[in-house]
């Protein structure tokens, strides 16, 4: 065995060091060829995006001017129109200036130019669009001398008070070969900028000057290009690491805007010589080549680690067959004590359960035993109450003889009450001791009694179909007593709130005793659950949900069975199905 590892070791040796070569060779030549493919797809897409990011923004540019100059072209006609308005030329004429400047408000609302002045011929403004501006003298601005000069429509530039210029267009207003005034328009090209300001790109106009006219940028009005576009270095060591990072991948950027490398690109305007410049960051460019040089960088990877395991699975295989009886006498060990472990855990959970399950019986037990006596007691103590308020008014009106007749129905409810706790104890113990011979015809009549507190209260009309022979069962009376008069009360709540309330007693005999009690009210909608304890459809404080509970495990103890169902025309039918006492067995009994 010694001669034979001495061999293996060698051999095991020599290919664990062929396979590291290999694996350390592919390894170089994979980063290699990702380096290489991620910088020339890196490149290509640069251009790519940019040239068509620098074409959405040719075509923005062309959309920018030819609105601006449409509404240029649009105000430049209104001035015409204003020197030739007969109503302005008479109040110059007449020097009455009262109804001009709602003439010049209409206009304003109806073209949407951004003002409208009416000077006189010394350069005094007499109506105006703002009135605040009524009284001023302006024959020392552009747009009042063009105006004068010009023999046809002029164009000015104004500068505004704080920042920015006005675009006017100026007339002179002649009449019998006099100047009597001037009409001055304002084009509105600051709504442009509010448009412009709302997009990603910063836009400027430029005159001939070199000056910037609009733009999007407010501290840029008035500059000129070089002045707006002046490079702001960032003033700390990592803001500049993060601008070298942020331009290595892209062309030489054309400008800097507030420090960031922008694309410039500019269209000529159709108009007085100006030209539309707009910027656009690199953003957009930067997060699509990146996206790709993810996936790409992704699918490097996956291929690098499948490479690695299959370079590297030969050994592994040879690793895992040294290791396998090892490892298999660690498994089973470990399954061994996992197994000992769980048998542990089980018989401390089965310990645990065992107690749980006692303490839970006899809590519900003895919470199931409660609710049962004061069930069963409480039909035996409404009629007490009934017939003590019954005796009570006898002898108010001295009638003694018909007060004890109550009196001894009371002690009837008593003895029944003592017997209910009795037969509650032979319930529980399932007995069947205090079984006889029962006819069904006399617990139904015992049952009717019973309720006839209840029945009273209400108008419920009672039928009763009972056949002449008795019907026979062997049952415990008290008990069985019990289930009617809880099928009885049922009806009774059941039939509550309608007009003509009705309960229907039906007992018949065939091959078994069959009691039926129907009722007229809305029927039963869970038949399901209708026997598990404490389900009810009463309101809170009408009933806790034992009644048929009980019921059902009596005609269960006594050998039959109790059903329910919806009647056919309407209201519920309980039925309860008992053996016939024949007469063998009465005499075997």
């Amino acid at each position: 065995m010694a001669e034979a590892d001495a061999q293996i070791t060698p051999t095991g040796t020599e290919d664990s060091g062929t396979t590291g070569w290999r694996v350390k060779l592919a390894v170089a030549l994979l980063v290699l060829l990702a380096i290489a493919t991620v910088a020339v797809t890196n490149r290509w897409l640069s251009d790519r995006f940019t040239e068509t990011t620098r074409q959405r923004a040719e075509l923005r540019l062309a959309l920018y001017s030819g609105n601006m100059v449409s509404e240029l072209q649009r105000t430049a006609v209104l001035p015409l129109l204003l020197a030739n308005d007969p109503e302005l030329i008479g109040a110059l004429r007449g020097r009455d200036f009262s109804r001009t400047s709602a003439r010049l408000i209409a206009f304003q609302e109806e073209l949407g130019t951004a003002s409208i002045l009416l000077l006189d011929a010394d350069g005094r403004t007499v109506s105006a669009t703002d009135r605040n501006v009524l009284g001023q003298m302006l024959n020392a601005t552009p747009a009042f001398v063009q105006g004068l000069r010009s023999p046809d429509t002029a164009f000015a530039i104004n500068p505004r008070e704080g920042a920015g210029f006005d675009f006017t267009y100026s007339r002179a207003i002649r009449a019998d070969n006099q100047i009597q005034g001037v009409v001055v328009v304002s084009a509105d090209l600051s709504k442009f900028e509010r448009a412009w300001a709302g997009l990603l790109d910063a836009v400027m106009v430029v005159d001939t000057d070199d000056r910037v006219l609009l733009a999007t940028e407010p501290r840029w009005r008035g500059l000129s290009q070089d002045e707006a576009l002046e490079v702001q270095a960032p003033t700390t060591a990592i803001g500049r690491a993060l601008r070298l990072t942020a331009d290595w991948a892209n062309e030489p950027p054309d400008a800097y805007l507030r420090g960031e490398a922008v694309m410039q690109t500019e269209s000529p305007v159709a108009f007085q010589g100006w030209k539309m410049v707009t910027f656009t960051a690199y953003d957009s460019v930067r997060e699509k080549v990146n996206g790709i040089l993810a996936l790409e960088i992704m699918g490097f990877a996956i291929l690098l680690a499948v490479s690695f395991f299959f370079l590297s699975r030969k050994a592994w295989s040879q690793t895992m067959s040294f290791q396998r009886e090892s490892l298999e006498l660690r498994r089973l060990n470990a399954r061994l004590q996992r197994e000992i472990a769980e048998r542990e855990r089980v018989q401390k959970d089965l310990a645990t359960a065992e107690l749980t399950l006692a303490q839970s019986s006899k809590l519900a037990a003895l919470g199931e035993m409660s609710a049962a006596v004061s069930h069963e007691l409480n039909q035996p103590l409404a009629a007490m109450k009934t017939y003590l308020a019954g005796a009570r008014l006898l002898l108010q009106r001295k009638r003694p003889e018909e007060a004890l007749s109550s009196f001894q129905r009371i002690d009837d409810l008593i003895e029944r009450m003592g017997a209910i706790t009795r037969q509650l104890k032979s319930y529980a113990r399932k007995g069947g001791e205090a079984f006889e011979p029962v006819d069904l015809r006399n617990c139904v009549s015992s049952a009717l009694s019973m309720m006839e507190p209840q029945l009273k209260l209400r108008v419920v009309r009672i039928t009763r179909t009972i056949p002449r022979q008795p019907v026979m069962v062997m049952a415990d009376r008290l008990r069985l007593e019990q289930v009617i008069i809880n099928l009885l009360r049922n009806g009774i709540d059941a039939t509550q709130g309608l007009a003509q309330p009705q309960i229907d007693i039906t007992l018949s005999a065939g091959e078994t005793a069959v009691l039926a009690v129907r009722d007229n009210g809305h029927g039963i909608k869970d038949l399901e659950n209708l026997f598990e304890p404490f389900y009810t459809t009463k309101k809170p404080g009408e009933g806790v949900g034992l009644g048929l509970a009980i019921s059902s495990g009596i005609v269960t103890d006594l050998g039959g069975r109790l059903t329910a169902r919806n009647g056919e025309g309407g209201g519920a039918v309980f039925e309860v199905q008992l053996p016939l006492l024949t007469a063998d067995a009465e005499a075997a009994q």
